[in-house]
């Protein structure tokens, strides 16, 4: 994943004391454009990231708000979906960069610097819904493709069951007569 713009999103920790220091970053189509993925079509997004520097170590807190949009898991036409929540990152120093786990990164002492970029958009991909469609609040049909609509009832009225769902139906409803003797 390719995220970072000219350093846009990255922290430099070399030279900062030790304590709480705290980061705005804002997310627009082109972060997600150069994101790489067809997930997250646009979207407006903010972070606040307060950062506690320790010696060996950074506890990173993210707090994300905003909006982006997908596709609608209906009828494949772009949503607007609001995202916030709260997210978590350790970060150690080491030789070399490694994952410990999911929240717990290792990057060289060297390096000085970390690029905050593909966290952002994991946490704000992850704060997605499972399912994704235009509001249900009795105007489906005026937010969704009207044909892709049509074309599902469509469809649903047309569909023939498998036969052989009434067979096990059958053994469900009357097992005493479905029993060998």
């Amino acid at each position: 994943m390719q995220l970072n713009s000219e350093g846009q999103y990255e922290v430099m920790f070399t030279g900062l004391k030790p304590g709480e220091h705290l980061f705005d970053f804002e997310f627009d189509h082109l972060f997600f454009e150069n994101s790489g993925s067809e997930d997250i079509l646009d979207g407006r997004v903010a972070a606040r990231v307060l950062m506690v520097k320790e010696e060996r170590m950074m506890d990173f807190h993210f707090a994300i708000e905003g909006k982006v949009s997908v596709r609608c898991d209906r009828c494949n036409e772009p949503v607007e979906i609001p995202v916030s929540g709260e997210e978590r990152l350790i970060v150690k120093l080491g030789d070399r960069y490694m994952e410990e786990s999911e929240e717990v990164q290792v990057v060289p002492e060297t390096a000085g610097k970390i690029n905050l970029a593909p966290f952002f958009y994991e946490y704000i991909f992850l704060l997605l819904p499972a399912r994704r469609v235009h509001p249900e609040d009795g105007r489906v049909e005026k937010q969704c493709n009207p044909e892709i609509l049509k074309k599902l009832k469509e469809l649903s009225e047309n569909h023939l069951p498998d036969p052989r769902w009434e067979v096990l139906k059958k053994l469900k409803t009357d097992p005493e007569e479905n029993t060998n003797p």
